[in-house]
């Protein structure tokens, strides 16, 4: 998880009179929630009793006089330091605690009443499931009850995952982001606003289709979606396999399709929208996509069409900064300028920053970590299920409000979250300052590092191997 804390705003208790701020938090590039100091230092201490023998990173001390403008920006800077170094940290991000702290947070800050509502979730040729789900359960559970929904066994839902997709101006469609499990879709998709939700693939490595495949409707799926990639430009064909597949699917044989289609060298990446990129030359427009155990880049320059590969393996780090470009304040979803940059084994002892710039940036640090994730999985031995969050029995949550009241929330509550509260939360005792005066922390053209575990700044690739001259 990439945390960042770009921005602050004041609130007012009405029924005291007293201010407070709130820090807003924005995760993978997206505002989640608006926490208090206050509420993060309780997350930090249920964390510290929950995991003994686990090195929490320092959070940052209390003060015991209101904050001059320096200083708030000084613990700004400093929670955004903690909560990175945390959602980096292997243990702590798939901590069963922090994701029911985020997800009540998120609906806190929404000011989302929990309740059954019909929710629609797509497949990728636009058929609508229907799902009537709670508007503040988390992604699994909404995934659960869309397969549940087609009749996919369970043991197959989570080869799949819900997505976010965009259509833009032009009429092509943009997947914007993979939905969390620390997140509530019907939550974020209001948040974002003109995005559908979709079930797409949940791995990388082809292999795992040919499980799918044993079972009629996750063959489906597979083939609803390969066909879908392949009519959008996706998957890149030639006109003989373009003519092959066409015959095949004229004829109904879905797994003959399949069987084809995987052998296309573009088959199972997910294509970004244009980028710039700094390689071979700076301020060049490329296309990018991620897939295959790897990061490349098709650029056009005149009739000709250059092409670099970028094995994950071969990357030893990676890192995402943004420049924060002032808005208007009403807006919590800001569009920055992100960028990915990563440090590439291109020759023997000889290693070099290779940057993406492109909105996507974050989407794209996504992927290349779920795709190091799953290639260590496959090195341990464990199937696919294994890397799926598995619920684990844990002392219930004892989450503050921002209006400082608490309660606990336990893994039997229907949704996960402060549903069970909700009574007594008054929505109405929290005012927003008005945008005019709301305080922002909003850095004009000023490059900020996501920072990450062990103190660097960048994401320490796991998967890099010493790779020796016969592989270069």
């Amino acid at each position: 998880m990439h945390f960042s804390i770009p921005d602050t705003q004041d609130f007012v208790n009405e029924n005291s009179g007293s201010s407070f701020t709130g820090f807003n938090i924005h995760i993978n590039g997206t505002f989640h929630c608006c926490l208090r100091y206050k509420q993060l230092h309780s997350l930090h201490e249920q964390l510290k009793r929950s995991l003994p023998t686990l090195v929490l990173p320092s959070f940052p001390p209390k003060k015991f006089f209101p904050l001059t403008p320096s200083q708030l920006e000084e613990r700004r800077a400093s929670l955004e330091r903690y909560i990175q170094l945390v959602g980096q940290d292997p243990v702590l991000s798939k901590s069963e605690l922090l994701r029911t702290f985020l997800l009540s947070a998120q609906q806190e800050s929404s000011y989302t009443e929990s309740k059954e509502t019909s929710l629609d979730v797509y497949l990728m040729n636009g058929f609508r499931i229907a799902v009537n789900a709670y508007t503040t359960e988390c992604s699994t559970k909404v995934l659960e009850k869309a397969c549940d929904n087609i009749d996919l066994p369970r043991e197959f839902a989570y080869y799949f995952a819900l997505f976010l997709m965009r259509k833009e101006n032009d009429g092509n469609v943009t997947l914007t982001r993979k939905l969390m499990d620390f997140e509530a879709p019907y939550i974020t998709q209001r948040i974002l606003r003109e995005c559908k939700i979709v079930i797409r693939k949940n791995y990388w490595d082809p292999c795992y289709d040919l499980e799918l495949m044993r079972d009629n409707i996750a063959l489906n799926l597979l083939f609803i979606q390969t066909l879908s990639d392949i009519e959008r430009g996706w998957i890149l064909t030639t006109k003989e396999s373009r003519d092959q597949l066409t015959n095949l699917q004229a004829h109904g044989n879905k797994k003959e399709f399949l069987e084809v289609a995987r052998n296309l060298p573009s088959y199972g990446v997910i294509q970004f929208q244009k980028a710039i990129v700094d390689y071979p030359e700076a301020n060049t427009q490329t296309s990018v996509t991620i897939g295959n155990k790897e990061l490349s880049t098709r650029t056009v320059v005149g009739k000709k069409v250059q092409e670099a590969r970028f094995k994950v393996t071969r990357m030893r780090c990676w890192r995402v900064t943004t420049i924060h470009n002032d808005i208007p304040s009403d807006s919590l979803n800001n569009r920055h300028k992100w960028e990915l940059s990563f440090e590439y084994l291109m020759s023997k002892n000889c290693l070099k920053w290779i940057t993406v710039a492109s909105e996507q940036a974050m989407l794209m640090s996504v992927c290349l970590q779920s795709m190091v994730d799953e290639l260590l999985n496959q090195k341990s031995g464990a199937d696919m299920n294994n890397m799926q969050v598995h619920r684990t029995n844990y002392a219930p949550l004892s989450y503050i409000r921002r209006d400082g009241s608490s309660g606990r929330i336990s893994d039997s509550s229907s949704s996960d979250t402060i549903s069970s509260l909700q009574n007594e939360m008054d929505m109405t005792n929290q005012r927003r300052v008005e945008s005019s005066s709301v305080r922002r922390k909003i850095r004009e053209k000023i490059s900020t590092t996501v920072f990450f575990r062990s103190g660097r700044e960048s994401v320490h690739n796991e998967a890099f191997e010493g790779i020796g001259d016969d592989d270069l």
